[in-house]
């Protein structure tokens, strides 16, 4: 038997009618690379049904404890059909950009059958009217439950899927990834034992990881009343994306290409990838707001999930999806005009924030959560997802996960682009989801109808802000450039010079001889 983890049951517990916890990945795919020029929806189904093994998701689904008295479990989902799980439609006329977002949009607002392994394959064909993508494309959208798999376990799950050539070569090598253990359902005495257990286990378990850190306990506090004192005067702005939300989802996506992030890390230096998507991410809503007429004078807050699986390799690895994530709520400097001095701002920022995030209080909060009953952890989710609290921490989600930066291929039809679609709630009515493939990566944003009305503006606030930064990066390149040249000129000048002062040096020596 195998129970959710306390972070895997959040995701549950925070659900709401219109705030659904599930994320979506979307695919797109060139089938001119295949073998026949074609791909049927039939060989998708094929190659699916071929690659269930490498993942537990496929065929497990949720079970609840009655009143909720403990985490559920996951069980064997006894009636799994992978083509209940697997569907297809067309883009209507004129089968263009607007018409596969709105298709996109409203297939992540559909909730998932719970009732069912917690994932959904959505194949979406006729894809002939989007400049950069291939005439006759396909898009392949996952939506899965994020109880059940984090960015980077979703990662692993479409590794499962992906070959490394037109041939069908596995990017990961198709082993039993997944035992021959079955998740089987618990019995009510099982529940009611394990339950109990848990529940008196529960106050120890939340002690001993108080004594485990006790020496650094008042030293962290200290520093915590610091920050909490520096905190209340950078307070998070109330905006459009701290309000109440509708059930109806938009999205839009754009792509840059990698090679131009070179130069403006170039700008400051220790800035990594992460820093400049959150700069960019940064002036794409400055610029929206500003729109709008309604920038807010206080910098806005970002919530940023970080994986913190073990390293591959290490004994600590696991294979076992769901999730596994810490996170950082590092200011964006939204008030900074500059572009090139909001990154500087923003890199000493995840800095100082991710030297915190290693201290002693986050792998405290870490422990101490593990052990929350789920009675406790159901109602403080609840609790919060009601209050205002929520929209008071932070004013926007950004998830970095990055993707495979080679040609990969699934049915032999070649991946062009993949973007992603997040999870929304009141009072968090924008995500923006970047991943990363061969060369390229893409920012996409999720919101409502009535927090965003108006995402393809938003979208070109986002190319705005990025080309500010990479028209920076460049400058900053040729300027460094015709400096080191100018150096090299001087220097063989000065080379030159030497060479002609040690020959009249000579030719006196000989002369006086």
């Amino acid at each position: 038997m195998q129970q959710l983890s306390a972070q895997d049951a959040q995701f549950l517990y925070m659900e709401t009618n219109k705030s659904l916890s599930q994320v979506t990945s979307v695919a797109i795919f060139d089938p001119s690379t295949a073998p026949e020029g074609t791909v049927r929806f039939k060989q998708i189904i094929e190659h699916v049904r071929s690659r269930v093994h490498t993942s537990p998701i496929y065929k497990r689904r949720i079970y609840h404890v009655p009143l909720e008295l403990d985490y559920p479990y996951w069980i064997d989902d006894e009636h799994f059909d992978i083509e209940y799980h697997i569907r297809h439609g067309r883009l209507p006329h004129p089968a263009d950009w607007r018409q596969l977002c709105i298709h996109l949009a409203r297939f992540h607002s559909r909730p998932l059958d719970m009732q069912r392994a917690p994932w959904e394959m959505y194949v979406i064909e006729g894809i002939d009217n989007v400049p950069g993508i291939p005439k006759g494309a396909y898009a392949i959208a996952t939506k899965i439950h994020h109880a059940a798999a984090d960015g980077m376990a979703i990662v692993n799950f479409f590794g499962g899927l992906m070959d490394i050539d037109q041939k069908g070569t596995p990017v990961m090598p198709v082993k039993q990834r997944v035992t021959s253990a079955r998740y089987e359902k618990p019995t009510p005495f099982q529940m009611s034992a394990r339950g109990m257990f848990n529940g008196l286990r529960s106050p120890v378990k939340v002690a001993e990881s108080l004594m485990k850190y006790a020496p650094g306990i008042v030293q962290t506090a200290k520093n915590r009343f610091v920050e909490k004192q520096r905190e209340a005067k950078a307070s998070v702005p109330l905006t459009r994306f701290n309000l109440e939300t509708s059930p109806h989802r938009v999205f839009d996506s754009t792509a840059f290409s990698l090679s131009d992030f070179k130069p403006i890390r170039g700008l400051v230096e220790g800035a990594t990838i992460n820093d400049i998507v959150l700069a960019i991410c940064s002036g794409a809503l400055r610029k929206y707001l500003g729109h709008h007429k309604e920038l807010p004078s206080e910098s806005l807050r970002s919530f940023v999930p970080v994986n913190v699986r073990a390293p591959k390799g290490s004994l600590q690895e696991t294979e076992q999806p769901g999730n596994n994530i810490s996170t950082m709520s590092p200011l964006l400097h939204t008030n900074v005009s500059d572009p090139v001095e909001r990154l500087t701002a923003i890199q000493a920022e995840t800095k100082e924030q991710k030297a915190a995030r290693r201290g002693i209080s986050a792998r405290l909060m870490t422990d101490v959560t593990r052990h929350i009953p789920a009675s406790t952890q159901l109602l403080a989710a609840r609790l919060m997802m009601r209050s205002e609290m929520a929209g008071r921490m932070t004013n926007v989600c950004i998830s970095n996960v990055p993707g495979p930066q080679v040609p990969v291929y699934m049915n032999g039809a070649r991946l062009v682009t993949q973007m992603g679609l997040g999870p929304l709630s009141d009072r968090m009515g924008l995500f923006i989801a970047v991943t990363s493939h061969n060369g390229m990566i893409s920012f996409s944003a999720t919101s409502c109808r009535r927090t965003m009305p108006d995402v393809e503006f938003f979208m070109e606030c986002m190319r705005d802000s990025f080309e500010e930064l990479r028209l920076a990066g460049t400058e900053s390149k040729k300027r460094t450039t015709k400096k080191a040249a100018s150096k090299k000129t001087v220097n063989k000048k000065k080379t030159a010079k030497k060479k002609v002062n040690s020959k009249k040096v000579s030719s006196k020596k000989v002369s006086t001889k």
